[in-house]
């Protein structure tokens, strides 16, 4: 099995040795996507040796930076791709067990999940992200048929076959909306793994208008209606 880790950065400059140091330990190959950071961490980039480095010249987003992740490793022809963020709220040597889960369960995704085990090692979320992400994973259960516990860990593997197939756009933080629908919409197998919910700095904004909760909860329903709307799956429904 060929695997890619990979790393979407922004103005990291505080973790990002740290977590390159430790993911290391666990994974040969190492894709870093810094999305435009304007502070030290492209030279710190620079300085690490036997990673790749895709730069964007400006901010295009989270979502951008995982699709750009994606088509690297289809075109490299890594069999599975593992995402994390870059801020130590993600623990790199979980990364085996999302390969094992991958392996016993049969799956095309696994996705971490920080409410599927309350672990000892918790810390507190934010409580708008919380009441956030509760409605919009019951939303997707809901609607698309799912049973999610957490609709936004960006702790993921996917078998690179499998979202090769999807065809994704969506570059900011709503980017998970359309990305379960179109899951849902081409079969993928999914399954969740337990995670630890990690909050090293609770205060951190999202920027511009998303960091009005009620903005961005209305976002992220907006981008999940436009593409359930373009979904083979609202067609199938319709149809029948």
């Amino acid at each position: 099995m060929r695997l890619l880790v990979a790393i979407p950065v922004f103005n990291e400059e505080r973790h990002v040795s740290d977590v390159l140091a430790q993911v290391g330990r666990w994974a040969d190959d190492i894709l870093v996507v810094d999305d435009g950071s304007t502070d030290r961490t492209g030279d710190i980039l620079s300085d690490t040796p036997g990673i790749v480095v895709i730069r964007h010249p400006e901010n295009r987003g989270y979502g951008r930076s995982l699709i750009d992740a994606f088509h690297y490793a289809r075109r490299a022809d890594y069999d599975w791709l593992i995402t994390l963020d870059s801020d130590n709220q993600h623990e790199p040597a979980r990364i085996p067990a999302f390969i094992d889960q991958a392996a016993r369960c049969d799956v095309d995704v696994v996705s971490g999940s920080r409410y599927l085990v309350d672990l000892p090692d918790n810390t507190p979320a934010p409580e708008d992200r919380r009441q956030i992400n509760r409605r919009i994973t019951r939303m997707l259960n809901r609607i698309l048929g799912l049973s999610l516990t957490d609709a936004f860990c960006g702790f993921k593997a996917y078998r690179v076959a499998a979202v090769s197939r999807l065809s994704l756009t969506v570059a900011g933080y709503a980017f998970p909306m359309q990305f379960w629908v179109q899951a849902v919409a081409a079969g993928l197998r999914i399954c969740e793994l337990p995670v630890p919910l990690i909050y090293n700095d609770p205060n951190r904004q999202f920027g511009g208008r998303l960091d009005d909760p009620e903005v961005r909860l209305r976002h992220y329903i907006d981008v999940f209606l436009e593409s359930y709307r373009a979904s083979a799956i609202r067609r199938g429904r319709v149809a029948g």
